[in-house]
């Protein structure tokens, strides 16, 4: 199992609190993200493939690994109420997940979600 895992600035903390509160769940899974949300990561003990930056290319690296299904499930924490630059890479990383059919968790409700029925499949 490929999960992606990104988050802007403002939700880092709460995704590195996210990913060890499951992370008897995501041991069994291969964690790739973005430079940034992967050292966050990697200092709390995760094993991850880091990507660029977001603002350097990162979500569009993720967007072109989802499209070939090499991505299995994307977690991304998004600050809605914060603008960002590459907000084009963002926007093309969420139609993608679409177009391909890939889950795309944007909050941690809909993460637990995701993580729960991946848990379940066989």
């Amino acid at each position: 199992m490929e999960i992606a895992i990104i988050a802007h600035d403002g939700k880092k903390a709460e995704m590195v609190q996210f990913l060890l509160d499951h992370k008897s769940v995501l041991s069994t899974a291969n964690l790739t993200s973005t430079g940034t949300t992967g050292l966050h990561a990697e200092k709390a003990g995760l094993k991850v493939n880091k990507l660029l930056s977001g603002p350097l290319g990162g979500d569009a690296q993720i967007a072109a690994l989802t499209a070939e299904k090499k991505i299995d499930a994307v977690v991304f924490f998004r600050d809605p109420l914060d603008k960002h630059p590459h907000e084009p890479d963002v926007q093309m990383l969420l139609r993608i997940c679409d177009v391909h059919d890939i889950p795309l968790a944007t909050n941690p409700a809909t993460a637990r979600l995701i993580l729960k029925a991946l848990g379940s499949i066989k």
